[in-house]
């Protein structure tokens, strides 16, 4: 089997076989089942995964410096969370295709700050909890921010959004005394840090 995280190394010895798989729920995006797998060895095992179909996050940077940042409740988190701008990846219900995160960035980041960027890199992806969780992030820089203006797109319906805006370095800041404790937001944050404190030579 390939191995898509190591393109050169086409056989992974450490790769599962599927077997078998029973579905127990979908949600309006999550879907959960059981898998059971075979490994190298010839054993098998029983893996619990909740399947997503992915998401954008976006390091959101105004002209002053200021890292645009949104505080929501999260209710598995049973608080408010401070975060950068994101959303899940759109699925077509006819075709089951997923949404180009490319073009989701671009929405998610209008939809919750009411800002559009006229500059765009895609800076990486990681896999957020992959012992259990498909969820794949992708992380976006966007400068150059303006006003998405009357015809913005709205957050939606069940999303109540606090806009804050932070001088890179007391986000940064703020993530390392914990105010900051979203995955997503710290590996963003920490990457901003480290390319802009790289461009300054500190």
């Amino acid at each position: 089997m390939p191995n898509p995280d190591h393109p050169d190394d086409p056989v992974d010895p450490l790769a599962e076989r599927l077997v078998a798989s029973e579905l127990l729920h979908r949600g309006r995006f999550l879907e959960f089942r059981v898998d059971t797998v075979e490994r190298t060895d010839g054993r098998r095992a029983q893996r619990d995964v909740a399947v997503h179909p992915g998401a954008v996050a976006i390091v959101a940077v105004d002209p002053e410096g200021r890292v645009l940042l949104v505080r929501q409740y999260r209710h598995p988190a049973g608080r408010s969370l401070l975060e950068i701008p994101a959303g899940t990846l759109d699925r077509d219900p006819a075709t089951g295709a997923t949404e180009d995160p490319d073009l989701a960035a671009r929405r998610e980041l209008e939809e919750e700050t009411g800002c559009r960027a006229t500059r765009w890199e895609r800076v990486t992806d990681f896999w957020t909890a992959p012992g259990f969780a498909t969820e794949r992030i992708f992380l976006y820089l966007a400068t150059g921010l303006l006003p998405a203006g009357p015809d913005r797109l709205a957050p939606d319906e069940d999303e109540a959004l606090v806009q804050v805006r932070l001088p890179w370095r007391e986000a940064l800041a703020a993530a390392e005394r914990g105010e900051i404790s979203d995955a997503k937001s710290l590996v963003g944050i920490l990457w901003l840090a480290r390319r802009l404190g790289a461009a300054a030579g500190s």
